[in-house]
């Protein structure tokens, strides 16, 4: 229902994305698998994201930086096998666009292999260079400014980016060297809403806010953390629209409450063979 939802039928661009700058918001999503790749493009989503948070959400590394090129091929690739509509975008990972070479090598191999349709990385002006150099070589890249967490260790936990006049400038300086490198679209994570709201104003690309308050031009958000799947108190930013997590628990507590009580599987869950079959059996 993904392409009837919104009215397209062709696989979303990356020049498709950038077009809607100040239209209709765009909806983005980070998920990890096939299902739910599946059940986010039938919503109508416009893109998603196979994001580092791969590490924590689904592979239960400790670290978001312990995800590895390898991991996100992996799980972009069945992402893209399962949706024909999103724009699929595939995060460059911690460490693996400190050169140009690196970069285009590791993004060579996410669209190739795992048929991802651009890529996103983390960093203002310090990593304007690696964009403009994908860019140039035809590799639509998605910018990531304010919080980026590839960076929690050195930048002391996950705080609000750009609350005062030196951290919102290294914000805007951070975005516009973004924009003028040739990004098509720019995240803003963890931005107060005042700031969000000017840069996306003053952008030329369209900003994706995640806690960057309703003026942005689209959101993302993590599946997981739409479906309740969080540890302890929800994120502020987020909004949990439906207890998935629960009720997968208490789903598998119910199938394992059955089996041990043996009232599950019962014969109307099995096969029958033909008659006479068993008798002439030998289990000598």
């Amino acid at each position: 229902m993904g392409a009837e939802a919104s009215g397209l039928a062709d696989p979303l661009t990356a020049a498709d994305f950038r077009a809607r700058k100040g239209g209709e918001p765009l909806v983005c999503i980070t998920a990890y698998d096939a299902p739910q790749a599946r059940l986010a493009e039938r919503a109508g989503v416009d893109a998603i994201l196979v994001g580092d948070s791969l590490g924590d959400t689904t592979l239960g590394y400790t670290r978001r930086v312990e995800v590895s090129v390898d991991d996100i091929v992996h799980h972009t690739a069945a992402v893209a096998r399962a949706t024909t509509r999103p724009l699929i975008i595939a995060d460059l990972p911690f460490m693996s666009y400190v050169t140009v070479e690196d970069a285009l090598r590791h993004s060579a191999r996410c669209i190739q292999a795992g048929g991802a349709g651009a890529m996103k990385l983390e960093g203002g002006a310090e990593v304007a260079e690696i964009t403009a150099g994908l860019v140039e070589r035809g590799i639509p890249v998605m910018a990531h400014v304010g919080l980026t967490p590839q960076s929690l260790d050195a930048l002391s936990g996950s705080k609000v980016r750009g609350a005062n006049l030196s951290g919102a400038q290294r914000v805007v300086d951070g975005a516009r060297a973004q924009a003028d490198a040739g990004a098509f679209a720019i995240v803003l994570e963890y931005v107060p809403m005042r700031l969000a709201a000017a840069i996306t104003e003053r952008m030329p690309i369209p900003t994706i806010g995640i806690g960057a308050g309703p003026s942005c031009d689209g959101e993302i958000q993590v599946i997981y953390d739409l479906l309740g799947f969080h540890h302890g108190t929800p994120h502020r930013h987020t909004h949990v629209y439906a207890e998935i997590a629960d009720q997968t628990e208490a789903a598998l507590r119910a199938y394992t409450r059955d089996v041990r009580a043996k009232t599950f599987p019962t014969e109307s869950h099995g096969f029958k063979m033909r008659r006479g079959v068993l008798d002439r059996l030998s289990f000598d």
